[in-house]
């Protein structure tokens, strides 16, 4: 099976990119699996902190590289959002194939300080773990919100994030162009999308030639993704939706008041994860 560095090139020669979807059970797993097999697609499966606090670390390394012996097919596992050395760390160790070293709300001279770090020390156990490093703030929550924060309306530029490749010596670059963790209410509607500043995407990439992150996919525009994925970048992340899709499912499983068996509780929640995957990973291939 091709590393998860060779998936990225070809979906950056190609102009596609690679779906990333986080999870936080078995369920959304064996949905957003499913899907990408389907799909013949390459997939990215996430868990933040929190998430690999609930699931295990390991665990989580464990049943991904089942399910690769299994089917034969490119599912790669990334540590999300990591904000400790200590975590760093770990996440190599339990054989992840990415890390995501997350300093954006520090000052700029000590996240690049120790997003280097974080490359280096990743790199010192297993030399072909992917490290991404963010530069700019979008929120920090995959939630429902009422208000866009404030923050996150300050976008990383050119420049800034030339200079933030070259010190920390990233493989994978996530900047603020527009995005934001999570959904506005109206947006859960779909009264409302994000939007994103594609023309600052396509700068940056310019910028620094480094493979790029969208963070925050959930409830972006159809066509801004399209175009974002055509102006360079080669990740795109999604899981607010997700979550959506899971407690809407588990919802509609537990309409029977008398049904206690989870393993048919929780088919309409891997039914509607699996819609999203499905529906997400078609137009980041389109």
């Amino acid at each position: 099976m091709q590393s998860l560095r060779q998936a990225l090139t070809d979906a950056d020669k190609r102009k596609v990119a690679v779906g990333h979807f986080n999870i936080s059970d078995m369920t959304a797993l064996r949905a957003i699996v499913d899907a990408a097999r389907e799909l013949k697609l390459p997939v990215l499966v996430g868990l933040s902190e929190g998430e690999r606090e609930f699931f295990g670390t390991r665990t989580a390394a464990a049943a991904i590289r089942s399910l690769r012996d299994e089917f034969q097919h490119p599912i790669y596992l990334n540590a999300d959002h990591t904000h400790s050395l200590a975590k760093v760390k770990e996440v190599a160790e339990a054989g992840y194939d990415e890390v995501i070293f997350d300093g954006s709300k520090l000052p700029y001279e000590e996240n690049a300080t120790l997003a280097k770090q974080a490359v280096e020390l990743a790199k010192s156990i297993n030399p072909e773990i992917l490290v991404e490093c963010e530069i700019g703030y979008i929120g920090s929550s995959s939630a429902i919100l009422e208000k866009r924060p404030e923050e996150s309306l300050h976008l990383t530029t050119p420049e800034e994030a030339r200079q933030f490749a070259e010190e920390t010596r990233l493989d994978v670059l996530a900047p603020a162009v527009g995005n934001m963790h999570g959904l506005l209410r109206e947006m859960v509607t779909g009264a409302a999308h994000k939007h994103l500043d594609i023309k600052r995407i396509d700068e940056i990439r310019r910028a620094t030639g480094k493979f790029m992150t969208l963070h925050g996919g959930s409830g972006t525009e159809d066509k801004d993704f399209v175009a974002a994925i055509k102006a360079g970048m080669t990740i795109v992340h999604v899981n607010t939706e997700l979550r959506l899709a899971w407690r809407r499912g588990v919802e509609e499983g537990l309409k029977d008041p008398d049904e206690v068996a989870p393993y048919k509780i929780m088919p309409p929640a891997y039914r509607k994860i699996r819609e999203v995957v499905t529906q997400r990973l078609r137009l980041f291939n389109s």
